[in-house]
């Protein structure tokens, strides 16, 4: 059973403190009867499907989309626990000066839009423990609506969230391109204005969720704008002009392939944001979400350490349990340590996103994913080697970890941007209270990194001196998004 001791940290509140316990009940009683491909649970997209419908019948996924814009509004009491407390009028005053759109420092038009990332943190974690495809379904919910929470119209997210929440529509983020991966600014695809409309040229890749999503969130440049310039739609799956291409088989099986756009014509009311402000719309949903990559790699972590466990203790080796043996021991030692500090790391970038005041937590964030991700890899490893012949068994469950964790060093932004995005902070903070007016360089390799999302990968892709988001497998520097 997985340690919850991290519940007493002041990183929570009561509600969420409850939501924990009332999702790990859900999972005991649940989660074994939810799809498994690999368990002969049938295709994978199918699986996603009943996942997410599942998911949204037990109500786990009104918590990716704003209270207002849950089925039926909030449920009585859902908001008190978890909702931020009042502030003073000043500082009321200048968060919504800050929240005005144009603001430089606050890319979200209202905060986060009233999701709490504590909350998304400890879902992720709890379902990647029990399933991989369940973390990754629930994810892509709050990722692939995540641009309309934070910056869509209110008849966008009357017509798309309801419907997310409830199960009923599946959500995807469509940013990566085959030659546009971390260097999101590479990208290809094309939106132009005619008349009315606007008219969506070019191919997505690596796109999560594609061929079962209900609507895409399309990322695309927008050349009457200047070179720079981009714009986020809302797509639905049924456009003409929208074609599903190429499906990819990856060693973690989940929905994944391309997007083909040809002539593909939305109405101006599908535009998400500003036009020629895409990218900010990918930047802002990316630091939303960001935490909750770590979150997942954390629940694969406390797993693979629950594996380890059980079997050190009950395995007898030269006449005692594998556990009474000292490497036996300096092994469980480290792996427990990389387990409580990505929690730290994780909770810590989530509390400050909810609570802490911060209009960013672009360093927070990324060292959470960057540290989290990592670390999951090791002890994984750790817990396959403690094993033995058991843990390279195929369906294993740490054989099945060991694959299941690799993708999380790559999407979202790999693990070499969030370096690049850690770094530019560093200097661009010491640059600040420096005064040092060379300082602009580590400022830009900030801003560079933080636009950078991904890497091109099953989710998404990220960018270099532009902006990135959160979706991809990185094959160029310094950007990372997902998409």
């Amino acid at each position: 059973m997985a340690d919850t001791s991290f519940l007493g940290w002041p990183f929570f509140d009561d509600g969420h403190r409850a939501l924990a316990r009332q999702a790990e009940d859900w999972w005991r009683r649940e989660g074994a009867a939810l799809p498994e491909p690999e368990r002969g649970g049938g295709d994978t997209g199918e699986a996603c499907r009943a996942i997410v419908r599942r998911l949204g019948e037990a109500g786990w996924l009104r918590h990716v989309v704003p209270a207002a814009e849950r089925p039926g509004g909030p449920e009585r009491g859902e908001n008190q626990s978890l909702e931020r407390p009042e502030r003073s009028g000043r500082e009321r005053s200048e968060r919504e000066r800050s929240e005005r759109p144009g603001h430089p420092e606050r890319p979200e038009p209202s905060g986060h839009a009233g999701l709490d990332v504590r909350t998304l943190c400890l879902l992720r974690e709890t379902f990647a423990r029990g399933s991989a495809l369940a973390d990754f379904a629930f994810a892509m919910q709050g990722l692939g609506s995540g641009p309309l929470s934070l910056f869509g119209t209110e008849a966008q997210r009357r017509e798309y969230l309801p419907r997310v929440a409830a199960g009923q529509a599946i959500a995807a983020f469509a940013l990566s391109e085959a030659a546009a991966g971390s260097d999101v600014a590479a990208m290809r695809t094309t939106a132009r204005r005619d008349g009315g409309d606007y008219v969506l040229d070019g191919q997505k890749c690596w796109i999560s969720n594609a061929g079962i999503a209900d609507f895409y969130i399309v990322f695309c440049r927008l050349p009457e704008g200047g070179e720079r310039s981009y714009a986020a739609f809302v797509v639905d799956a049924d456009r003409p002009g929208l074609r599903i291409g190429e499906r990819f088989d990856v060693i973690a099986p989940h929905p994944l392939g391309t997007l083909e756009l040809a002539g593909c014509r939305v109405p101006a009311g599908a535009l998400v944001g500003e036009a020629g402000r895409g990218l900010r719309v990918a930047l802002a949903t990316l630091d939303v979400f960001r935490p909750t990559v770590g979150a997942a790699a954390l629940g694969l972590a406390r797993r693979a350490l629950d594996e380890a466990l059980a079997h050190v203790r009950r395995r007898e080796v030269f006449g005692q349990p594998l556990a009474g043996h000292q490497l036996t021991q300096a092994k469980l030692a480290d792996m427990a340590t990389a387990v409580d500090a990505s929690a730290l790391l994780v909770y810590r970038a989530a509390w400050a996103r909810d609570r802490g005041g911060a209009a960013r937590v672009t360093r927070e964030a990324a060292m959470a994913k960057l540290f989290a991700t990592e670390a999951a890899q090791r002890v994984i490893d750790e817990a396959v080697q403690l094993l033995g012949a058991r843990g390279v068994l195929a369906g294993a469950p740490v054989e099945r970890l060991y694959r299941e964790v690799r993708a999380l060093r790559i999407y979202e932004g790999t693990s070499e941007i969030q370096r690049l995005v850690i770094a530019g902070q560093v200097l661009a903070a010491e640059a600040a209270v420096a005064g040092d007016a060379n300082g602009s360089a580590g400022a830009g390799a900030g801003d560079a990194g933080a636009s950078a999302g991904s890497g091109e990968n099953p989710h998404g892709a990220g960018s270099g001196k532009a902006a990135s988001s959160p979706t991809g497998f990185a094959e160029r520097s310094p950007a990372p998004v997902e998409s």
